[in-house]
């Protein structure tokens, strides 16, 4: 009890008026002739009962005014004790208040007060309601050593998901541990300014017993290839890897594992895949003339599934999502900071550019979580996170999504854990996170929901179904809490759930809004990382290796082709020279056998000439020899002229290579 409280042994003597008063209403007899009159035995006894209960009235009265002056100062000893309270809430176990110093907390408040105490570190979320009133007494929290039991934020359009985001990442920060999120509106660019206060918004922070103070983060800009303002994160179509990127681009089961054969053939060639360029140019070879046979021992590629996957490729080229695949390819390491004051460093991945893609950036999240699962060692169970993963609009990430990509993903959740990680998903509804994931979900915020249809009312009943066991009726409780309201439940310190509780929120002390330009412009100019990734890098790739391979066979197989036209026209020169050759030979035959026949004509008529030649004179005999000379030198001169002429001639110059070709 405060010094300055007067104990039950002070309280005033009752006053005299009201005995007085009870005196001078006793009835007097009046005098008689033989004296004074007196009054009655009853008379004096009823005055003097009356007496005794107006004393015991004023006690009362002033019992209960010191009540009042007690309640009093235990209320401004409170008051006086909040700010260092909220300062320490974050890393320091609950203080028990001195007996007699607040209000008595109901049942259920203290229970909730007890389930939410921890030894360790904690981030604060806000404090009890009971009957739509904030009890200050029973604070809500998530202890830090329970963070990489990932977690659920859940709840239906301008329900205040993002502000309790908001308030998680600030805490978070201040605990030291790093923390990402995606910014899809690019409201959580506030965080890298003040708050701004309000009397609505002091008032409600007084009534959950947060000392609100205007606060701006370390914030790291980030954007997607350079789309918007902040240091561009890019990665290469290798890392990204065929389960992924058939996600991004819609395929189907046997594309997605035909575009897997194109990235085993990559890897065994040794082609790197830094940008969709690369990709084009590794299927346009593999369905050519020149390519086609590299598949086929391991199933081939068809053209038409190649086709489905090229123009698939042009329609994200066409969305500018080019620009995320490359060099050089984002360090995921690089989220695991702190600011030179202690502070976890808030990586804010802006996302207001390409928020119309959704299936892109809720894929490319992914790999970022399936990164830091490939590179962060295992740590075990820590005190607190290495880093806290927000996964905002987790419903696209799983629409329409294969069984190997669920599979990767559920596998992922459970497994990065033992790194250090802490992931929440943030979604409408829970049904949105297939059962396998959210079964590893062991944190939950849950803002209002919606039933407006009979779809609603089911996901309702099956919401209110995965809670621990409360003394609520959630399905009234969730379609009825007010903004930044939520039923909490999380994993104590010992794993065991702790008590379901309506709780109201805190707010955020950085800014409730998106950060002005000048802020941003100063937050991006100062980053550490932009130096490294700003500025694209295009090396050797796929693409140019491909094209030179090209153009050396294009190059072999024209100098085949000429090799080959060379030799076809040897084969006919050849052949000509053969045809030629028997066409002479079979001329020189039958010049042979004109002249065998020419002779044996001429040898006879010689005969014949000779035995008619006795009988004749001198005269004749001249005139004969010389019709002997003129009849034998006729096939002579035939041969001479065919054989010397022709013959001899074409013989000649084919010899010396002077014949007319």
């Amino acid at each position: 009890m405060p010094d300055d409280v007067p104990g039950p042994d002070a309280l005033p003597e009752p006053s005299a008026t009201p005995a007085g008063a009870a005196a001078d209403s006793i009835p007097v007899r009046d005098a008689g002739p033989s004296g004074p009159a007196t009054p009655s035995v009853a008379e004096l006894r009823a005055a003097a009962a009356a007496a005794r209960a107006e004393a015991a009235q004023a006690r009362a009265e002033a019992a209960e005014a010191l009540a009042d002056a007690a309640q009093a100062a235990a209320d401004a000893a409170e008051h006086a004790a909040a700010p260092a309270a909220v300062a320490a809430s974050a890393a320091a176990p609950p203080v028990a208040r001195p007996a007699g110093s607040a209000p008595s907390l109901s049942p259920w408040a203290a229970a909730v007060a007890a389930g939410y105490r921890f030894a360790g570190g904690s981030v604060p979320l806000g404090a009890l309601v009971e009957d739509g009133v904030a009890t200050a007494g029973a604070p809500v929290g998530l202890p830090l050593a329970m963070m990489n039991r990932h977690g659920l934020v859940a709840g239906a359009t301008g329900t205040g998901k993002t502000k309790t985001l908001q308030v998680m990442a600030e805490h978070l920060s201040e605990a030291g541990v790093p923390v990402f999120v995606a910014d899809v509106k690019g409201d959580l660019s506030g965080l890298a300014a003040p708050g701004v206060s309000s009397e609505k918004l002091l008032e409600r922070t007084a009534s959950i017993g947060q000392e609100w103070a205007a606060r701006a983060y370390p914030v790291e800009l980030l954007t997607l290839g350079g789309l918007g303002q902040g240091t561009p994160i890019r990665t290469t179509v290798t890392d990204f890897g065929p389960l992924l990127l058939s996600k991004v681009l819609g395929l189907n089961a046997t594309q997605e594992s035909s575009l897997g054969l194109v990235f085993h053939w990559a890897d065994a060639q040794g082609l790197a895949l830094l940008d969709l360029r690369d990709l084009q140019a590794a299927l346009a070879y593999l369905v050519g003339d020149e390519g086609k046979a590299e598949l086929r021992g391991i199933g081939g590629l068809s053209a038409a599934t190649a086709g489905v996957i090229l123009r698939e490729i042009v329609g994200l080229q066409a969305q500018g999502a080019d620009v995320f695949f490359g060099e050089p390819a984002f360090d995921v390491s690089d989220l695991l900071r702190r600011s030179p004051d202690g502070r976890g460093v808030i990586s804010a991945l802006e996302l207001p550019a390409v928020q119309d893609r959704p299936a892109l950036f809720s894929t490319f999240l992914m790999w970022l979580l399936a990164e830091l699962f490939q590179v962060l060692p295992e740590v075990g169970d820590v005190a607190e996170p290495r880093l806290v993963f927000f996964f905002d609009e987790a419903h696209l990430l799983f629409t329409d999504a294969s069984d190997d990509f669920l599979t990767q993903v559920t596998q992922t959740v459970r497994l990065i854990r033992s790194k250090g990680v802490g992931v929440f998903f943030v979604t409408q509804s829970p049904k949105d996170v297939p059962p396998d994931v959210l079964a590893q979900l062991g944190n939950r915020v849950q803002h209002a929901l919606r039933a407006y249809t009979p779809d609603d009312a089911k996901a309702l009943r099956a919401a209110a179904r995965t809670f621990p066991t409360s003394p609520y009726d959630l399905e009234e409780l969730l379609t009825t809490l007010g903004t930044g309201e939520a039923v909490v439940t999380v994993l104590g310190e010992e794993g065991v759930p702790t008590p379901v509780a309506w709780t109201r929120l805190r707010a955020p002390q950085s800014l409730m809004a998106p950060a002005p330009a000048d802020v941003l412009a100063a937050a991006v100019s100062g980053s550490p990382l932009a130096a490294r990734y700003t500025q694209a890098v295009d090396r050797e790739s796929a693409y140019e290796l491909l094209q030179r391979r090209a153009k050396a066979t294009a190059r072999e197989q024209e100098a085949a082709e000429a090799a080959e036209r060379a030799a076809e026209e040897a084969r006919d020169r050849a052949s000509a020279a053969q045809r030629e050759a028997a066409d002479r030979a079979k001329e020189l035959e039958r010049i042979e056998r004109d002249l065998r026949r020419g002779s044996g004509t001429s040898s006879r008529r010689s005969g014949a000439s000779r035995g008619s030649g006795a009988s004749r004179g001198s005269g004749a005999s001249r005139g004969s020899g010389a019709s002997r000379r003129t009849s034998t030198s006729s096939p002579l001169d035939s041969f001479l002229r065919s054989a010397g002429t022709q013959l001899g001639r074409e013989i000649t110059r084919s010899i010396f290579g002077t014949r007319r070709r």
